[in-house]
Order: C-alpha cells, then sequence, then structure tokens
C-alpha cells in the first residue's frame, strides 16, 4: 500500500493540477499535487513538504477533505486529499511535468489519474469546490 498526500488547492474557481513526469507511473497523467508519505509523517505533513519541493511554494495548514483508496493492476495507492492554500511563492514545476489551473469543467478533457476522478466528480458536481 502507497500512501499519498495531495492538495486541493484552488485560486478564481480554479485548481492546481500537475502533470506526472515522462518514465513516472502514469507518466503524461493529470493529478492533484502532492507525493508519498515518508516513514513518521502525517499526510499534512507530507502534503507541505512535497509542495515546497515539487512547486516551490508554501502553503496553509492542510485541512482533511476526503480519503480514498485506489487500486491499480500493479500497486494500491491511499490518497489523503487535504484542502490548502498558497501563502507563499508562485507555483513552479520544479519536479513534475508541467502545471495548470483548470475549472472543473475543463478536468473533463484532460486525462487524470484514475485515482483522483472522484474529486473532480465532486468539483464538476458542485462547480466550486468540495463538499
Amino acid at each position: 500500500m502507497i500512501r499519498v498526500a495531495a492538495a486541493v488547492i484552488e485560486r478564481d474557481g480554479r485548481f492546481l493540477l500537475t502533470r506526472r513526469l515522462a518514465g513516472s507511473h502514469m507518466a503524461g497523467y493529470w493529478e492533484f499535487p502532492g507525493g508519498k508519505l515518508e516513514d513518521g509523517e502525517s499526510p499534512a505533513e507530507a502534503l507541505v513538504r512535497e509542495l515546497r519541493e515539487e512547486l516551490g511554494v508554501g502553503v496553509a495548514a492542510p485541512a482533511p477533505l476526503a480519503t480514498l483508496r485506489h487500486d491499480y493492476p500493479e500497486r494500491t495507492v491511499e490518497l489523503h486529499f487535504l484542502r490548502t492554500e498558497i501563502v507563499s511563492g508562485e507555483p513552479r514545476p520544479l519536479q513534475v511535468g508541467g502545471l495548470g489551473w483548470f475549472a472543473p469543467a475543463e478536468m473533463a478533457d484532460l486525462p487524470i489519474l484514475p485515482a483522483d476522478l472522484p474529486i473532480v466528480s465532486r468539483l464538476d458536481r458542485t462547480g466550486d469546490g468540495p463538499p
């Protein structure tokens, strides 16, 4: 089981997504930014670290949103989605293949990681973010 923390960050009705690097599992797919938890890390601690390393930003204290499990053929992931906001820096693709801000309706045209689709569906239903 791989434990992952993922950020749901909204700005002006659009949500931050990052693109997976070439050579990585599911390369080229879009996802909510974040990464694997290290031993002894909470999801919030991992998310703060990952966003600093991957995007060069500081974030407010992440708040739990949802925890989901997804079974890929080759691995199982437990995703901890946390709501947060950027408090310092502007996102840059330091360790990701790209990034962008997308309205929920625009996400339907992107290849989104299957594990992230339930959150995208919530965004699309509410129009203004997860409940």
